[in-house]
């Protein structure tokens, strides 16, 4: 079984046909030719009305992820300032 790939504004516009104009999701997928599990999970994605958009959930995984590894290198940078300053003072 082949995996169909359908372009974004496709997806929004199958969200906008359930959402906005009240139609079935099994109308609307059986119409457009999908699952109405593809259709339950682009109205999870698309949405509007949900109050984090999947990609901004991604992006806050990448804003976190970015925010520890800043702290692990600033950690890391002083330690290294620390280790310098010691060694000069010992060889000076």
């Amino acid at each position: 079984m082949s995996k169909l790939s359908f372009p974004e504004e496709f997806k929004i516009e199958a969200v906008k046909q359930v959402i906005d104009r009240g139609y079935p999701v099994a109308e609307v997928a059986s119409r457009l030719g999908v699952s109405a599990h593809s259709l339950y999970q682009w109205l999870k994605r698309y949405d509007p009305k949900r109050s984090i958009p999947a990609e901004s959930t991604e992006q806050q995984a990448e804003i976190r992820r970015l925010k520890a590894e800043l702290k692990r290198v600033t950690e890391e940078r002083d330690i290294l300032k620390k280790a310098a300053a010691y060694f000069a003072k010992e060889s000076g």
